[in-house]
């Protein structure tokens, strides 16, 4: 029997969109929310936007969730133990709340995933992926496992090194960070749109283990839906509530679903930005992308002019520009000097990195040019899973005695859309290196193939990542 895993990842134009299909009010609206004072919201949310409205009902009960105390605990981690040596994901966690920690394993693992979907890529293929969907999507499906299926996920996904980490961390300890990190992110009204949805559709008269519908709903919001797989209105009403969610972007997400599926798990993102500092409309003109050595495209290129955060790496020959979006979110585009350099630059790609980046950026007025750009992408990710790990769980020996018996993964899809605009965008190692503050540059002119990786920086969430190698395609 099948099971089918449907990751259907979002857009971005500063709109992004994983899969998804209910608007968040339509799970929430049973349940009674606690309203705090505007002191409390101030403190609390994600973004210097903040604004007083009659309702909030994205709030769930906040008094439990504080009185939990996951949002910002920093928890003592040794300073020196065998098993942080130096390179070593974990020295990144002291003075990191425990939020924090758990993103910068997602960072790795999304990272390690984008590894694998690029040796799988030609050079001038554009990538796109939203590692905290994945995380999110294999995080819900780890409830159900058992064995040594369920120790693959943990710590493929870094889930094992989180634990390991502190006497006071377990399983339960993940999941109600993934909880907490629900609310921390995707709310409303806050400079930007950010939200997600898990949809559980079950088979009409297949039964599932209640312990893992009901912690579905506890931990990821989650509401078992029963259906019939084999009638044809089921893709068409499931491409309509995507649709929807994704404000038009991600239309036909369901093209085919095997009439023996049992049980499918649907995640869905969606994220609108807008720049702090827009790109003026009439200073977009096209100009010339060097795809690499012998091709170059002529593609439309914005123009702003603004202080921005801005660094250089000479070991890995490329520089580092921060993008900011109304809130507390930020795209970082990271250029390689040369075309040429991008696969030495791609490997050496780590959290560690990004953080030194992070640190050495200073604040200049720049001049900058970016093209726009549409991104498109679906992936089954089971064989780039299996690379990094992840065997079992699409095997007949896969232990799903938390789900059910009998079953297996036979897809798993991720799939995504993203825009950049001049207003904004729109989706569904350690090592002595010396970083020289981009002091001396008043240009960052992204002529040539790029990374970008957005981030939500109170809580180190990596929202989305990828690369444009070709503007002029999708």
């Amino acid at each position: 029997m099948k099971l089918q895993f449907w990751f259907s990842v979002f857009t971005l134009t500063v709109t992004l969109a994983l899969c998804g299909v209910k608007d968040l009010q339509e799970h929430f609206e049973h349940l009674s929310g606690t309203h705090l004072s505007p002191e409390f919201h101030r403190e609390n949310t994600l973004t210097d936007d903040w604004s007083v409205e009659e309702e909030e009902d994205d709030y769930l009960d906040f008094e439990k969730l504080i009185s939990e105390d996951y949002f910002d605990i920093i928890d003592a981690v040794p300073e020196t133990t065998p098993e942080i040596k130096q390179g070593n994901i974990l020295e990144l966690f002291p003075g990191k709340s425990r939020i924090q920690r758990l993103n910068i394993l997602n960072a790795k693992f999304g990272f390690d995933l984008y590894q694998s979907l690029k040796n799988k890529a030609n050079s001038s293929d554009n990538i796109l992926l939203a590692p905290v969907g994945i995380s999110t999507a294999m995080a819900m499906l780890s409830l159900g496992l058992g064995g040594q299926t369920h120790e693959e996920v943990l710590t493929s996904l870094g889930f094992r090194d989180f634990i390991n980490a502190s006497s006071t961390y377990n399983v339960t300890t993940i999941h109600n960070l993934f909880y907490k990190l629900t609310h921390r992110l995707f709310r409303r009204n806050f400079g930007y749109t950010l939200r997600s949805v898990n949809d559980l559709y079950i088979q009409k008269q297949f039964h599932v283990e209640s312990g893992f519908i009901s912690n579905m709903k506890k931990y990821y919001f989650s509401e078992a839906q029963s259906t019939d797989f084999s009638d044809p209105t089921f893709i068409t009403k499931a491409n309509e509530r995507i649709s929807k969610l994704t404000k038009g972007l991600i239309k036909e997400a369901l093209e085919h679903v095997n009439p023996t599926t049992l049980m499918m798990i649907l995640n869905c993102l969606y994220f609108k930005g807008t720049w702090k500092n827009k790109f003026p409309v009439e200073m977009t003109h096209k100009r010339s992308f060097r795809v690499n050595d012998k091709l170059s495209v002529k593609v439309p290129m914005m123009k702003t002019k603004a202080s921005f955060l801005a660094a250089t790496d000479d070991e890995l020959q490329c520089g580092i520009l921060q993008l900011p979006y109304v809130g507390n979110i930020s795209m970082l585009i990271v250029l390689p000097h040369k075309p040429s350099g991008m696969n030495t630059l791609e490997k050496q790609l780590t959290p560690q990195v990004v953080e030194r980046w992070q640190k050495s950026m200073t604040n200049r007025t720049r001049e900058v040019v970016l093209p726009k750009f549409t991104l498109q992408k679906s992936y089954d990710l089971i064989e780039h899973l299996k690379t990094l790990g992840i065997n079992e769980i699409f095997t007949q020996n896969g232990n799903y005695s938390g789900i059910a018996e009998g079953i297996i993964i036979d897809r798993f899809n991720h799939q995504g859309t993203l825009t950049v605009n001049e207003e904004g965008t729109e989706a569904a190692f350690v090592t002595s290196v010396g970083f020289m503050p981009l002091s001396a540059q008043i240009h960052f002119t992204v002529d040539r193939p790029f990374l970008f990786l957005i981030y939500e920086h109170r809580t180190s969430c990596l929202l989305f990542m990828g690369r444009v190698a070709n503007p002029s395609k999708n």
